[in-house]
């Protein structure tokens, strides 16, 4: 039997995440929920929504949060760590709040949060921060007492993560056609947000210049595309790009876009393209559309040999990943001397978000952080 792991003080994780419609009645009651407040006409969703209705109206996200859930339980069980995990979702079933609600109600009073998110960002971190904040309020509003919660830190340079994208990439490097693989140029693919967003990423004395999201993107490209030279002798050019921007035209934001990106290497004589998304845990429905459908077509308009490598989803090394971070914190947070895992050059992040850090368009709470009403 394993040695039992003391995740003390905490009683449970919650894997919180962005959420996705499930079928094709959901997709514009899903698209209501990510845009409230901003008066978008229903007409306008359903035009949105074309991305999903492609895929029967069903988004891969929940059931691959299902595959990571039954991963991160499989391996807690494995390595004797009695820490029960739930999941709730920002956008869809099942609600955080309806999550959090039956966590109290089981009597969970500590909890640590996974958010489906790597990197430092308003959209990427506070904005389920303020999710929690909302979740919390709604429980004290009922008359429940609030559970105290702390947010994973950051962890788009673990070993459990980067590893497996390495993984990914020499695959898809060698599943071109030899004749172009080694001149394969490698697009390193994330989310595009506004500039302003990414220049206030991360804590206040790092802002500017794209902030703590470029940078962290960068880190872990160079791992990647080192570790990726060590593995096949071929130094690849690469560079980051974006997908999957929305929002009005006028409003600068993260460029050069994946398809403007494939057509000027294509311009430029690069034989082939490995497409590597980095910029996500899973394939869900941005890496299947944007990449998979979208930037792909564009590659074969171009006559340009195109890989997509796999994001990290439900990896082994993934869970493992997770695990060390929950004892790595429960460590911490007892007062015991701990080594954060991190690779690259910037560190391990920060376990508290400071005041000021992926600051809201217009203030709201926020918990899990330093500014957090809910210590």
């Amino acid at each position: 039997m394993p040695d039992v792991l003391d995740a003390s003080p905490y009683d449970a994780l919650l894997l919180l995440s962005f959420g996705g419609p499930e079928g094709p009645d959901d997709v514009v009651p899903f698209l209501e929920n990510v845009t409230r407040g901003r008066g978008i006409p229903k007409e306008r969703l359903k035009e949105v929504g074309q991305h999903y209705f492609l895929y029967g109206g069903v988004s891969p996200i929940n059931d691959q949060n299902r595959a990571l859930l039954a991963a991160l339980r499989g391996d807690f069980a494995d390595h004797g760590l009695d820490l029960p995990v739930y999941w709730g979702n920002r956008n869809w079933a099942p609600y955080l709040t309806d999550t959090l609600r039956e966590m109290v109600r089981d009597g969970r009073r500590r909890i640590l949060v996974l958010a489906t998110s790597a990197y430092a960002s308003y959209s990427g971190c506070r904005q389920y921060r303020e999710n929690l904040a909302d979740a919390l309020a709604t429980l004290e509003a009922e008359g429940l007492e609030p559970p105290k919660v702390d947010k994973l830190r950051h962890y788009f340079n673990h070993p459990g993560f980067v590893e497996p994208m390495i993984d990914g990439v020499v695959r898809s490097l060698a599943d071109l056609p030899e004749d172009v693989r080694d001149g394969a140029h490698i697009a390193f693919c994330t989310h595009s947000i506004p500039t302003s967003a990414a220049d206030t990423s991360g804590p206040v004395e790092g802002h500017g210049d794209g902030g703590a999201y470029v940078r962290q993107h960068l880190d872990v490209a160079r791992l990647i595309a080192d570790a990726v030279r060590e593995r096949t002798g071929v130094d690849h050019p690469w560079q980051l790009v974006y997908q999957s921007r929305s929002g009005a035209p006028h409003i600068p934001w993260l460029e050069p876009d994946i398809c403007d990106h494939l057509e000027e290497r294509h311009a430029a004589g690069v034989p082939a393209v490995v497409m590597a998304p980095i910029g996500f845990v899973s394939d869900h429905m941005e890496v299947l559309y944007d990449l998979d459908t979208e930037a792909t077509a564009k590659a074969g308009e171009l006559g340009l040999p195109v890989r997509r490598s796999a994001t990290v989803g439900a990896d082994p090394r993934f869970a493992a990943a997770i695990r060390e971070l929950v004892m790595e914190r429960a460590v911490a947070e007892r007062g015991q001397d701990v080594t954060p895992c991190a690779l690259g050059a910037l560190g391990a992040s920060h376990d508290l978000c400071p005041v000021g850090c992926c600051p809201a368009r217009a203030p709201r709470p926020a918990a899990a952080g330093a500014d957090s009403p809910y210590a």
